[in-house]
Parts: C-alpha cells; structure tokens; sequence
C-alpha cells in the first residue's frame, strides 16, 4: 500500500484526477472531481504493477451527490434534513455497524449468561461506550435510537428469565428502569469525552 500511495504523489495523480485519498491501513477511497473512473483505472493497474490487487466486491464508482457509500463503518453521501428537507452530505453509521452492535448485545445477553446482573450491565456498557466513542461524528441520532430500542427489548427480555417473570416484561422494566436503575447507558444520552474520527 505504501509502494502505491508513494507512486499516486510522485506521478502527480492527484492534480491530474482533481482527486485526494484518504486512507485507514489497507482501506482507501478516492475522492475526485469527475475523474473518478480513470483515478480507478490507474489504480488497478499500479496495484498489478506492484503484485497487489483490489477487492473487487468492495471496489465501486460512487456519485457522491446522489448516491451513498460505506467506509470504516460509516455511511457517507447525501441524506435529507428532517427539518426542512433540505438535502446535505452526511456522515452516520452504516446499517452494518448498527447490525453488528445488536448482535454484540445478544451475545452477552444470551440465555446461556448467568453472571451477576452488575457484572452483565457492565460488560454490555464497554460495549455500548465503545460503540457511541466511535459513532460520536455526524448524523446518528437514528443509529442510536435503534440501538436503544434494542437495547430496550434485549436487557429486558434478559431480566425475564431470572425473575420468571410470563409476559413480556414491560411493566415490571419499562426504559426508566432499564435505563435507570439497572444502570444500561443509553446511547443518544451517553457523553463522549472526545470526537471520533472516522479516517486518517
């Protein structure tokens, strides 16, 4: 990756795609102004040249302004203002990354978990601060309201069990208590100490 960032400077290429790259490790996208196809061309061709190759099934053409993309976790492109239905480009976690914190959540609050409750909700914290640590940039008020709804229903349905409790457990831990009492952070209330950045 180096030897193909190092060829990208030294041959010009980002003044003659209009074009900038930005990188995580081996993850890149390519950002141009309607040069995108041939920034891409060269690319699989330098990538050859050096014995390397793209991942085709992650490699795509994105119109930025009209169509969106998915990089280290984040859904970037345009998405519409609630408010006012003014378009904007927005930065929020992608539907895989909140996919992936649920089945975090279920893991440590499978049936087959018998530790202590104040054990439990700690270890489901670390995961929900590390989550909303890293998710704390751009639009997520959406992500992290799904990620309380399901947080909801999991610490609840996890509770049931141990307390034998027939129905579904609403009123005996409705949100208040959940996310009171029992201690669960609630993501679109928990603080950050600091951004996150979704690239170097």
């Amino acid at each position: 990756m180096h030897r193909y960032l190092r060829a990208w400077r030294q041959r010009g290429k980002q003044e003659q795609y209009r074009a900038r790259i930005v990188v995580y490790a081996d993850d890149f996208v390519i950002l141009s102004r309607g040069h995108a196809a041939e920034a891409l061309e060269w690319t699989r061709w330098a990538m050859g040249a050096i014995g390397l190759s793209l991942n085709e099934t992650k490699t795509c053409l994105r119109d930025a302004r009209c169509e969106g993309f998915d990089f280290l976790g984040y859904t970037l492109g345009p998405e519409r203002f609630w408010r006012n239905g003014q378009w904007y480009m927005a930065a929020k976690p992608s539907k895989k990354s909140v996919r992936r914190i649920k089945l975090k959540i279920r893991q440590v609050l499978r049936p087959g978990n018998h530790g202590r409750r104040e054990e439990v909700v700690a270890q489901v914290n670390r995961l929900i601060r590390g989550w909303v640590n890293y998710f704390s940039y751009g639009s997520r008020a959406k992500a992290y309201q799904a990620v309380d709804r399901h947080l909801d229903h999991a610490v609840r349905h996890f509770l049931r069990r141990p307390h034998k409790v027939p129905t579904r457990g609403a009123r005996r831990f409705p949100p208040s208590r959940v996310f009171g009492e029992i201690g669960v952070l609630r993501p679109r209330t928990l603080r950050v100490s600091r951004p996150a950045c979704a690239s170097t």
